[in-house]
């Protein structure tokens, strides 16, 4: 069991960042100002190549915290961030941009790196929650909810399979190749992200992971455009979607 430990903390516009590490694993909490008790509780994984504070890191936390006075934690993936990589990890970012280089299919790459990325971050994650609930202003009776795309679905579909702590999860943009079975097993509310457009993620490869999930509830936004062009906008769904399921209302600042 790892302690969570903050080592850093400033705070603007009614938010409050704090650094902290559980274990080895760096991350970062963003919390109401005000310090609201028991509020419900976001974890958020990031895509690849990026990293905990990457701007669509922050600016989500950002809605969640001013529109629904929730928390939002993430830690940086495995290889990514403040975390060393490994020779494991070098091998296969090299083959990537060979492969990219090449024109060849991006995808059977990713998907491999990904499922071993998602082997070492699933426990990290637990380890995460377990240490966030220990805090008084969390709880551990609170509802919570994940979101992540795109690398953060390949870490969050067998995080959340594995976690029935999660009540509402937003994901995304991903194969279905090791992600179908696990999505199986979840029966949370889905919200699904998916560009028809996507030059690495063919649509129906988009539409047999949405299909995969057991959710009685879950939702498919589709929207024209390539892979790195998700709308904006559905961040704001994505805010109102777990406003509903975690509970709290949506200012108009969101």
């Amino acid at each position: 069991m790892h302690s969570l430990q903050f080592i850093a903390e400033s705070s603007s516009d009614g938010v409050v960042e704090r650094d902290f590490t559980v274990g080895d694993v760096p991350g970062v909490l963003w919390s109401p100002a005000s310090g609201v008790d028991r509020a419900p509780l976001v974890l958020m994984g990031h895509g690849g190549g990026n990293h905990k504070k990457h701007p669509a890191m922050a600016g989500r936390a950002r809605l969640l915290v001013t529109g629904c006075g929730f928390h939002v934690a993430v830690i940086d993936a495995p290889g990514h961030g403040d975390r060393p990589r490994t020779a494991h990890d070098e091998a296969e970012i090299a083959e990537l941009f060979r492969a990219r280089a090449a024109g060849e299919p991006e995808g059977p790459i990713v998907v491999r790196y990904n499922d071993h990325l998602a082997e070492l971050a699933v426990p990290e994650y637990q380890a995460l929650l377990d240490a966030l609930q220990e805090l008084p202003e969390i709880g551990s009776d609170g509802p919570v909810g994940y979101w992540g795309i795109n690398m953060g679905t390949a870490i969050g579909v067998p995080f959340v399979a594995a976690e029935p702590r999660i009540t509402a999860a937003v994901f995304g943009q991903h194969w279905p190749d090791v992600l179908a079975e696990k999505a199986k097993q979840i029966t949370i509310p889905i919200e699904f992200d998916l560009q028809w457009d996507d030059e690495h993620i063919s649509r129906e490869e988009g539409l047999a992971l949405f299909d995969a999930f057991a959710s009685k509830e879950k939702s498919l936004h589709v929207n024209s455009g390539r892979h790195k062009e998700l709308p904006r906008f559905e961040a704001d769904s994505a805010v109102r979607f777990f406003a509903r399921h975690l509970g709290g209302a949506v200012t108009a600042s969101a």
